[in-house]
């Protein structure tokens, strides 16, 4: 047989020579790709020696392989090494409560385990509630407002990472991403500027023009847009009358206030229920304490998504004769609960002497979990004596 029959078909190397080194490759057929184009080059290829033989020094199946085929192997697989970081970092810097990266302040406990503030502040209320320590939810040692610290490297590390805009999913910084989708995003949901008129259009911002250029809304008769501005002073009105109390309330000839601190107390029942009350405090020359309960005395308010407060306002004097006020409650100078005003109305006698519990205007479950996670309860109480 003629040297040039003894040749494979495409591979320039002869049978009988290459029959070894044919099995070699055959068992290394995962790293094709690190072989690159030589493996499969033809008879004219300058890496082959004259008569079709490859260099000794470079083998095709020889697992030393020059870096340049290396550093292929390893970029191929960068993408997929680049987005399993990211989701490491997501589980590293994740609550170790609801599993989620947190929004806002990171705490973490005397083991370095992170909760983000709202978990950290629901688990303070909870072990309030149920008359317990709290403890971290996975090492079990206990955490506290003080024995537990912010962690600020991990919330600038979350703040960096990506977080996909919930509009035209695109990805963003963690601290670019609010501003995008608030003022940038051209598929953020928007209204009409005619909403005013009661134009119930939402829709993505880059559809805005072409709705107000055909909204119906300007052309309405002015019996139609009077109806719609009924119900928006309706609204308004109730507003207005609020802040208008207010102000006359600030005219009468008695007024007092005083910061208020409510303690949390246990029950004597067989059922411990937790409830606050003030020490005794002296307003308009007048004796007064306040009491507070969770979710109006409900059994097992821990159980409770929803949480609520509500309290009342007890005459502690003797009075000669009938006193009618107004009172509310607001948050003191150095809390951050957001509160809501509410004037309630109540005339004191001796004999009835104590409100109705009425509730704390607290604007959600959120905010009263940050008033029970408190050690105590900081307000400010304004009272009015309404003069006959």
């Amino acid at each position: 047989m003629s040297g040039a029959e003894e040749r494979e078909p495409g591979g320039g190397v002869p049978a009988a020579a290459s029959s070894s080194s044919a099995a070699a490759s055959s068992s290394s057929a995962g790293l094709g790709e690190a072989a690159g184009p030589a493996a499969a080059a033809g008879p004219e290829e300058p890496g082959l020696l004259l008569g079709g033989a490859r260099p000794h020094a470079e083998p095709a199946a020889d697992p030393d392989a020059p870096p340049k085929k290396r550093l292929k192997v390893a970029g191929a697989g960068g993408a997929e090494g680049s987005v399993k970081l990211e989701e490491r970092l997501y589980s590293v810097l994740c609550c170790t409560v609801c599993l989620d990266l947190p929004k806002a302040s990171v705490y973490q406990c005397t083991n370095g385990h992170l909760m983000c503030a709202g978990c950290f502040i629901h688990l303070l209320a909870d072990a309030r509630l149920k008359e317990e320590q709290a403890t971290c939810p996975n090492c079990r040692c206990e955490i506290s407002k003080s024995l537990c610290c912010r962690n600020l490297a991990v919330e600038k590390a979350v703040s960096e990472l990506p977080s996909e805009c919930g509009f035209c999913m695109r990805q963003f910084p963690r601290s670019l991403l609010e501003r995008h989708q608030k003022e940038e995003c051209q598929d953020r949901v928007t209204q009409c500027k005619y909403k005013r008129i009661g134009c119930p259009w939402q829709g993505p911002y880059h559809e805005l023009t072409v709705h107000e250029a055909e909204c119906t809304h300007p052309t309405k008769t002015g019996n139609e847009l009077m109806e719609i501005l009924d119900e928006m002073d309706q609204t308004h009105k109730k507003e207005m009358q609020l802040y208008n109390s207010i102000f006359s309330l600030l005219s009468f000839e008695k007024i007092g206030y005083t910061e208020v601190q409510f303690r949390p107390y246990r029950t004597d029942d067989f059922i411990t229920r937790l409830y606050y009350e003030t020490p005794r405090f002296t307003v308009l020359n007048q004796t007064w304490v306040l009491k507070a309960r969770v979710n109006d005395s409900e059994r097992n308010p821990n159980l409770s998504c929803k949480r609520t407060l509500s309290f009342q306002l007890i005459l502690k004097s003797k009075i000669s004769s009938p006193m009618e006020c107004s009172f509310l409650l607001l948050k003191g100078p150095y809390d951050d609960v957001k509160i809501n005003p509410v004037i309630y109305h109540f005339v004191f006698t001796n004999e009835n002497n104590e409100t109705e519990y009425v509730p704390l205007p607290i604007i959600d479950s959120v905010e009263c979990n940050k008033l029970l996670a408190a050690k105590n309860i900081n307000l400010r109480l304004f009272i009015f004596q309404i003069q006959k």
